[in-house]
């Protein structure tokens, strides 16, 4: 009997999402679940099959009393929902809509753009049970989506690089949260000048700590495996509840028929010898002040997804 493929096993242990706003490397790959942001929507929606989306979210707010920003961001939201949607016809499970990456440090903008998001799914006939809302792991946004999630507005946490953002996320009960391992690995290589493989990876390892943390201490939280370089960060997560992969790499395991073993196990969790962190405000703010990396890396995405936000606002300036 031949050896299925990676991807067909990775499947076994670990729910697989698409990393993607591109509708055919969805239909492609078979993921139960898609995550989509602010890059992916503005690489999208500049190919030709993707252009209609815009044009039509341009055009359904011609006729708006709204002006200047407000109508670019209105045309923004309105196209994320229609990207939303399409996905949503392709998987069986949920797709992620980002929150404006500008919103990321205050909290009532973010849970009045997350209600106003999910408003548009629903009123279109979407359940909200099948969307998360996307939103930064500052400790603003943790505190959001707490209050977002006793709405019964599920959320996915990003742009995660750390425990102490993990942990502020589980306490705030948020649907799943996304670390992510390639950028953690892009810039410990670029300090060290050194190739990380396999385990020793530090995007697996601060995944692997975050997996452990949650099952031993019993939080709800899932953990879903973000920004991977290579396959063979994914196989070294494999077990992880959920990760979310790019189409190419998707296509690489598709075309592997080499085996996937389970790496990581809620059960043997319980005897880890972690120590639980009771997370409040300074010490969030003091203990990823004391993490460079994640400091640097959370900065960084927080300004290039609110680049591309700006960018895509720019491309529907022209278009009124």
């Amino acid at each position: 009997m031949s050896q299925s493929n990676a991807l067909d096993q990775l499947k076994q242990f670990t729910t697989v999402v698409a990393d993607t706003g591109d509708f055919e490397s969805i239909r492609a790959y078979e993921p139960q679940d898609a995550t989509t942001n602010p890059t992916l929507i503005f690489k999208a929606v500049q190919q030709a099959e993707y252009k209609p989306l815009l044009e039509k979210a341009i055009a359904d707010n011609r006729s708006t009393s709204l002006s200047g920003s407000t109508l670019h961001r209105k045309v923004i939201d309105d196209l994320l929902i229609a990207f939303g949607r399409e996905i949503l016809s392709i998987v069986p499970g949920r797709v992620s809509t980002e929150v404006d990456a500008r919103l990321s440090f205050n909290v009532e903008a973010t849970v009045e753009k997350a209600r106003y998001l999910i408003g548009l799914y629903e009123k279109l006939g979407t359940p909200r049970e099948r969307v998360l809302i996307k939103i930064a792991s500052t400790w603003e946004g943790a505190q959001a989506a707490a209050i977002c999630q006793k709405e019964g507005i599920n959320c996915n946490l990003t742009l995660l690089f750390s425990l102490p953002q993990a942990i502020a996320c589980a306490d705030a009960g948020v649907r799943l949260i996304s670390p992510f391992v390639g950028r953690i690995y892009d810039y410990y290589k670029a300090k060290t000048g050194k190739e990380y493989v396999g385990a020793e990876d530090p995007g697996v390892e601060s995944v692997q700590k975050i997996f452990t943390y949650y099952k031993k201490f019993g939080y709800q939280t899932q953990v879903m495996g973000a920004s991977f370089r290579n396959t063979s960060q994914i196989r070294e997560l494999a077990g992880c509840d959920l990760l979310t992969i790019a189409p190419e790499l998707l296509k690489e395991l598709k075309d592997s028929t080499d085996s996937v073993t389970r790496k990581l196990d809620a059960s043997a969790a319980a005897a880890d010898s972690v120590e639980k962190i009771a997370m409040d405000e300074k010490t969030f703010r003091w203990m990823l002040n004391e993490d460079a990396m994640a400091t640097d890396k959370l900065a960084e995405g927080i300004r290039k997804f609110a680049v591309d936000i700006v960018q895509l606002e720019q491309i529907i300036a022209k278009s009124f």
